[in-house]
């Protein structure tokens, strides 16, 4: 389809199908990326003031702490940052356990349930509306048109999400193909399958490629190896997301595609966070969230020094995420946008990774193909995968608090397990279950939710 078609007709007739103000968010942010840091602030306690006069009257449970940290709500109070900091973060367990008296039944444009193990491993159940689906797909359309890529033109993802790949009939690949979007699935890694893939990319010629980036990164080594670089005169930017970029990462993505590569930074249930800019920085998505980067004691870090990136989503009313404590790791920085933007600047994202796995027979799968089993099992909670080998593969797991003296789902769960993850890996794997009181986190910090001990066959390491 002609970008033009798409930028101009299709897309925005399909934002306004589903009731989203996409193009209106978009309008906006790239003007306000201009603004002063100080006129940003000010956007910002603006948007943190209607949020929380919202959560006042719609979430008792953010309600109940709005009042006792005394925070000044009304017309002609001031409000500051400070007073934001008097309030206790939270956590994905009480975004999870309160999550009918966190969540507005009646906001505008209703809502809906999204899922996301996020970074620990612990499934989240929570609700997003058509506000939150706005500006994570705004911030994104500004993200790419700093790369000279504007709404419509063709863009291919490497993805592997079963909210997107249960979708994949023939319905949806039509509207795929509509948008000029190409999905291939990261679950499927495979030589045979990687080879398909080139030929795809190839035919379909996209501006830019989106995916993981140990993904990315396992598809470039596939492509070294094979002694030709594809042939792509259009693409303009390679966007990685999902887990940190290392530079010997950036470094074969680059020379395999031959474009610059861009990080990208958010989750689902904290949003749209920060993107790379062509002049290298990562930017915070300022407008539509405010994020602080606070040490252990809850005080924010300074300049060069990690902290645990804690987010306020400006525009999630449906399900307020207010001092949200997303459990990433990043590091502070005192920088100043390059290109004179107000947007606040992240040194580097430190704390996610993602391993891959390898079935029996050979195939590597990106380890959300394994991930996503534990997190469809209800009342599961924490949890680890440790690959030993090829044929042996071990879950470690904490059921969540109302499921852990219930034997008989407990059977049930391991059942389902290990049928699921030998329909991945292969019916010889020997699947080992473990039930414990706690996983224990990485040095870190972080809770490693998936460890492989398995070598990538070779040209593939590294």
């Amino acid at each position: 389809m002609y970008p033009k078609i798409v930028k101009n007709l299709l897309f925005p007739l399909h934002e306004k199908i589903m009731r989203r103000p996409t193009f209106d968010f978009a309008a906006e942010l790239e003007k306000t990326q201009w603004l002063s840091r100080d006129a940003l602030e000010q956007r910002q306690l603006d948007k943190l003031k209607a949020l929380l006069n919202i959560a006042v009257a719609h979430s008792p449970w953010h309600a109940e702490r709005i009042y006792k940290a005394q925070i000044p709500l009304t017309a002609n109070q001031t409000l500051s940052f400070t007073d934001l900091a008097r309030l206790p973060t939270m956590d994905k367990s009480d975004a999870q356990s309160h999550r009918e008296q966190i969540a507005w039944a009646g906001v505008p444009g209703g809502r809906s349930l999204y899922n996301t193990g996020g970074s620990s491993g612990q499934p989240l159940i929570f609700y997003y509306g058509k506000e939150r689906q706005a500006s994570d797909a705004a911030n994104r359309m500004r993200a790419r048109r700093w790369w000279g890529i504007n709404v419509g033109e063709r863009e291919v993802f490497l993805w592997g999400a079963p909210v997107e790949l249960a979708k994949t009939d023939r319905i949806k690949q039509f509207r795929d193909r509509l948008m000029n979007q190409l999905l291939l699935n990261a679950f499927e890694m495979s030589p045979d399958s990687m080879q398909r893939y080139i030929q795809a990319i190839e035919k379909f010629q996209p501006t830019c490629i989106y995916g993981y980036a140990s993904s990315l990164t396992l598809f470039a080594k596939h492509i070294e190896t094979q002694g030709k670089l594809p042939h792509l005169p259009q693409l303009k930017v390679v966007c990685t997301t999902g887990e940190p970029l290392y530079p010997n990462q950036r470094a074969i993505i680059q020379r395999v595609f031959g474009v610059p590569v861009a990080n990208e930074y958010g989750s689902r249930d904290a949003g749209f966070i920060a993107h790379e800019s062509p002049e290298g920085q990562m930017l915070a998505s300022n407008e539509t969230m405010i994020l602080e980067i606070l040490d252990p004691s809850g005080q924010p870090v300074a300049a060069g020094e990690i902290g645990e990136a804690v987010i306020t989503g400006l525009h999630s009313q449906a399900q307020p995420f207010i001092r949200y404590r997303t459990g990433d790791m990043i590091k502070a920085s005192a920088e100043q946008c390059k290109a004179d933007r107000g947007l606040q600047v992240i040194d580097e994202v430190v704390g996610r990774s993602t391993d891959f796995i390898v079935a029996a027979d050979g195939t590597i799968m990106h380890a959300l193909a394994v991930i996503y089993v534990l997190r469809a099992i209800e009342g599961m909670g924490e949890f680890k995968i440790i690959q030993h080998s090829t044929t042996e593969l071990e879950v470690q797991f904490v059921p969540a608090d109302d499921y852990a003296n219930d034997n008989r789902w407990q059977t049930v769960a391991e059942q389902e397990i290990t049928q699921q993850l030998k329909q991945r890996l292969g019916q010889s794997t020997n699947i080992i279950l473990k039930k414990t009181d706690k996983i224990p986190s990485e040095k870190s910090g972080k809770h490693r939710y998936v460890v492989s001990h398995v070598a990538l066959p070779e040209g593939y390491t590294g």
